[in-house]
């Protein structure tokens, strides 16, 4: 099913489903940002270990 046509679907569902829709969206969202923040610190963590590896080879050139 495209997105064109679950858009085109949202009308007609009850009340009830529609917040069930908007829940799972917003569970779906969070999630995505979760990923987002490990991502990000896996990221982070990997530039710091890169930093320090750089600093021991200058620590050990001289």
């Amino acid at each position: 099913m495209s997105a064109n046509e679950i858009l085109a679907e949202l009308p007609r569902l009850s009340l009830r489903e529609r917040r069930q829709i908007r829940r799972t969206l917003a569970d779906l969202a969070e999630k995505d940002e979760d990923l987002e923040l490990c991502d990000r610190a896996a990221e982070e963590g990997a530039v710091m270990l890169d930093e320090l590896e750089t600093q021991d080879g200058a620590s050990a050139a001289k």
